[in-house]
């Protein structure tokens, strides 16, 4: 596997690397910088007890420590700190010989739960300075005590910078669910309106077939009984026939049009062709009346839609289960409804 990788190039080598080689080689740079900066540091500071190999360990521990940083982050400050606190207790070298405690104290704060990490950074912290400060109590010259501020103040500038970043991550965790919440949102929205827009051309395919089969239902069974004897109204009633068929493969076009391109979609029928339909019916054998009263307001499109399928339905249900008859539809428009009524009355005796 490792060879193949070499193959592939240094990229996909680098994308295969272990996830704990990284932590692996900050230890390994934190403890030489420690060990080096107090090495350099001795003879600069001959205030401080010369470092011996009691000091080199703690350093070292403290160092290596860091390779367990991200999965234990709290036993890893621990460790480090009491390190330090030793260390600076028997009064070695100053130098850079707690970064690994900065490293700890930054990986604490931002790999951590928030504020539970956050006392555990500000206690720690409290207790090294107090440490410290005992320590350097009878440190000479004064201005040696610098250091110790200095470590107080890295420590806390590196819990801070670790809040920070995680602070960010939390931000772009919740910017990415919301992202993708909205993302579901759009989606779900979206296959509603599909599903609805399926639901309005299957009512409509249904509406139109349905009158279409049931006028030419009538008109067939009127071609039947008359084919022989009264051959002329034989043939209008095949006209009618052939011209229902057409208006009904025309709507079903229109309908259908739309799964097509959305550009060729007719718009709804409404009010405004109950006239229309009342003449299908009527070359169906239907002897119908319309009674329509202007409407005060504007009727909306979907209601003067809804109300050309209900008045259809009612035609059809007339001519599939009745026949040839006398209906009569009403519609009395008010303010805010539309009344629709439809009675039917036995056809009219024939004069001799």
């Amino acid at each position: 596997m490792f060879l193949r990788a070499v193959a592939r190039g240094p990229v996909a080598l680098f994308a295969r690397r272990p996830t704990w080689l990284p932590d692996v080689a900050l230890a390994l740079f934190v403890t030489a910088v420690q060990v080096q900066s107090a090495a350099i540091a001795m003879p600069l500071a001959p205030v401080s007890n010369p470092i011996s190999g009691i000091g080199y360990a703690l350093l070292i521990v403290s160092g290596m420590a860091v390779v367990a940083r991200r999965r234990q982050p709290v036993l890893v400050f621990a460790i480090i700190a009491v390190a330090c606190l030793i260390y600076f207790g028997l009064d070695f070298p100053e130098g850079l010989s707690c970064l690994g405690l900065f490293v700890a104290l930054y990986t604490l704060s931002a790999h951590g739960d928030g504020h539970r990490s956050l006392r555990i950074a500000g206690a720690g912290t409290t207790v090294l300075a107090i440490g410290w400060l005992i320590a350097a109590a009878d440190i000479e010259p004064s201005p040696a005590i610098g250091w110790v501020l200095f470590r107080i103040g890295a420590s806390v500038i590196s819990t801070t910078l670790g809040e920070s970043a995680r602070s960010r991550r939390v931000i772009a965790a919740d910017a990415q669910v919301r992202a993708d919440l909205a993302e579901r949102s759009r989606d779900e929205a979206a296959r509603a309106r599909v599903d609805a827009e399926r639901l309005r051309i299957a009512r409509e395919v249904h509406d139109t077939v349905a009158h279409a089969i049931a006028v030419i239902n009538v008109q067939a069974g009127v071609t039947a009984h008359v084919l022989d004897r009264r051959p002329e109204q034989a043939r209008e009633a095949l006209r009618i026939i052939e011209q229902t068929s057409s208006r009904a493969l025309h709507e079903m076009r229109a309908i259908l049009g739309v799964l097509r391109d959305g550009d060729g979609r007719e718009p709804a029928p409404g009010l405004d062709r109950i006239s229309e339909l009342a003449g299908k019916a009527r070359d169906a054998g239907l002897d119908i009346d319309v009674e329509q009263t202007t409407p005060v307001t504007p009727i909306p499109s979907a209601v003067g839609s809804a109300a050309y399928r209900i008045v259809q339905e009612s035609i059809t249900n007339v001519l599939r289960h009745v026949g040839p008859t006398r209906v009569t539809v009403a519609l009395e428009p008010g303010i805010d409804i539309l009344r629709i009524r439809n009675w039917l009355a036995p056809p009219a005796p024939l004069s001799s």
